[in-house]
């Protein structure tokens, strides 16, 4: 049997992972092992994260629009169906921006909100 040594295939593997761990702090951006325990450990994270950001961001402009809809008598969840009755069909994160930007346009929204409702 022959002798394998793996020269370049191992030598490209650690420098992938010590590239990645650039930056790190310590022994984390110059020793193989600890780098690897710690590129992995961020590619999970970021990979959860990725996903995470989306629910984020909505739970944000949901609070936004809330604080913003209270200021006219409504709450959320009523405020939304208003618009749903009205045939208005912007998501959320416009009705946020909406909200945080152009406070006079949210009203108007808000009003025919009202006014689907009753």
């Amino acid at each position: 049997m022959t002798r394998v040594k793996r020269g370049t295939k191992r030598k490209n593997r650690r420098k992938k992972i010590l590239k990645l761990a650039k930056g790190y702090y310590g022994g984390r951006s110059k020793l193989y092992r600890t780098a690897k325990e710690s590129v992995e450990r961020a590619l999970a994270f970021s990979y959860r994260d990725r996903r995470r950001k989306k629910r984020d961001f909505r739970s944000l402009w949901i609070v936004r629009i809330n604080a913003a809809a209270r200021l006219h008598d409504l709450k959320y969840s009523t405020f939304m169906n208003g618009l749903k009755q009205a045939g208005i069909e912007l998501d959320r994160k416009v009705l946020a921006e909406l909200a945080v930007s152009n406070p006079e346009a949210f009203a108007e929204l808000a009003t025919k909100a009202k006014d689907a409702l009753s």
